[in-house]
């Protein structure tokens, strides 16, 4: 006789999901005056949109950030798993990174000159991630955004593949999905799209190769533009052996492979890209590797490279949309030598993998304690938990099994007892100053949030 894992009563849900609300406004008068007074001059009453998505609707707003820890402005203290969704995987403000930041602000923040730090990030990140040559941004949305830009120029084709439910940052191109008849619409509640997205991209499913062989046949897509593994829908990772088959397929279409480590940088030092062995012609990277501050790197095979610099008719160094005035800057690169020499070093990862392992199989153990047949996925150093039994192999089906019921409870409840995971899902990520006391205080309080949620009337 198969077990079948219990039933979650809606009814306590929403019940749960009140309480806890009431908890969160009851504990945070001044971030709620904070945000009743933001309603006054900013969309939403926060800086940007998504800041709204927090469960507890009353955002939490932010004092102080230091390591592994956030205070908020009534005082409370939070071990922070969510870790800025990537942009703080070294922590808040490694002291390293802070002093080379002072340094550097002392002899020039923005010159639109050329520092000795651009040629040590460079050879770093050809080092580790197998790639030529690099240019920088200040973020990896701009780094894609470049990509495309690029790849488009060099192979004289005007389409772009991309994965329903992937996310590469604000880039136009990459708010399509694949709906059931197989056609490239746009995504749900995308903004503004300034062409319908299927004049400019071909969305498949991950991990569907047959998928993948039809839309290059035509000879109109320039790129795809992958994450090694997806992470916007929970974590989605490859089928053993897809991205030997990806790279084969684009090599014999004549289409470029981008691979987006923005968030798969969890994977070790050199992100998917070196842990798995891929072989991509152009990388993108943001966030993490600043410790915060605002930078991307874009990186491009020498293969990519000659094929640029053949088009003399290209301007890539005004005029033809690659780039901005702050990119490049003095502060950013002097963030991100010091986040590659002194914070995200392979040592790091030998402590932050076995963290999230913790985490994982904390998780595991109340989830096998409750019967409830749900499932966690970790990568490297990132492990996040579905409401479904077993991992999705797209992100359609990973959409599809969303619950935002149980995720706002869940997140809720953590935040309330001194736990971030990131809002957007239920994601934790480790930093090389995060403690095994953050990892076991969640799962101390997922266990609660269970038992509570499971508990008789």
């Amino acid at each position: 006789m198969t077990h079948q894992p219990p039933l979650i009563d809606r009814g306590r849900l929403a019940g749960l999901t009140d309480r806890e609300l009431r908890r969160f406004a009851d504990g945070h008068p001044v971030s709620a005056d904070l945000f009743a007074r933001g309603q006054q001059s900013l969309i939403g009453g926060v800086p940007m949109p998504w800041m709204m998505r927090w469960a507890s609707g009353i955002p939490p707003f932010a004092a102080r950030a230091a390591g592994a820890t956030v205070t908020d402005v009534d005082g409370h203290q939070y071990a922070d798993l969510c870790l800025g969704d990537t942009g703080a995987m070294t922590g808040h403000g490694p002291p390293s990174v802070l002093a080379a930041l002072a340094e550097q602000g002392r002899r020039g923040i923005t010159t639109m000159l050329p520092t000795e730090d651009s040629l040590w990030v460079a050879g770093e990140l050809g080092r580790r991630f197998g790639v030529a040559r690099w240019l920088f941004t200040l973020s990896a949305t701009d780094a894609n955004r470049a990509a495309l830009r690029i790849a488009r120029q060099i192979t004289g084709r005007p389409k772009v593949l991309v994965y329903s439910y992937c996310y590469h940052g604000s880039v136009d191109e990459t708010f399509a999905v694949r709906d059931p008849g197989g056609a490239t619409v746009s995504r749900e509640g995308n903004v503004g799209p300034p062409v319908d997205p299927a004049a400019t991209t071909v969305a498949v499913e991950f991990n569907d190769l047959d998928a993948v062989q039809k839309a290059l046949a035509d000879g109109t897509v320039a790129c795809v533009l992958a994450e090694p593994a997806m992470t916007n829908m929970g974590i989605i990772l490859p089928d053993p052996g897809y991205h030997e088959a990806l790279r084969e397929l684009t090599r014999a279409a004549g289409t470029l492979l981008i691979i987006d480590e923005t968030h798969t940088l969890s994977a070790g030092p050199g992100g998917c890209t070196a842990a798995w062995g891929l072989d991509p012609d152009l990388v993108t990277l943001g966030k993490a590797i600043g410790s915060g501050v605002a930078c991307g790197a874009l990186g491009i095979s020498g293969e990519a490279v000659g094929q640029m610099l053949a088009q003399v008719d290209a301007d890539y160094e005004d005029t033809g949309g690659i780039g901005g005035t702050l990119a490049g800057n003095a502060l950013s690169l002097a963030a991100m030598r010091a986040t590659l020499d002194t914070v995200l070093t392979p040592d790091a990862w030998d402590r932050m993998i076995p963290l999230a392992t913790r985490f994982r199989r904390g998780v595991e153990d109340v989830l096998l304690e409750s019967g409830l047949g749900w499932h966690v996925t970790q990568l490297g150093c990132r492990a996040e938990y579905r409401f479904q039994p077993g991992p999705p192999r797209n992100g359609t089906e990973a959409y599809q099994a969303a619950d935002s019921g149980l995720e706002r409870y869940f997140h809720l409840h953590a935040m309330n007892r001194g736990v971030l995971i990131t809002p957007f899902h239920n994601m934790a990520l480790m930093s090389p100053v995060t403690g095994e006391a953050d990892v076991d205080r969640h799962t101390a309080v997922f266990r609660e949030a269970v038992a509570d949620l499971l508990a008789g009337p």
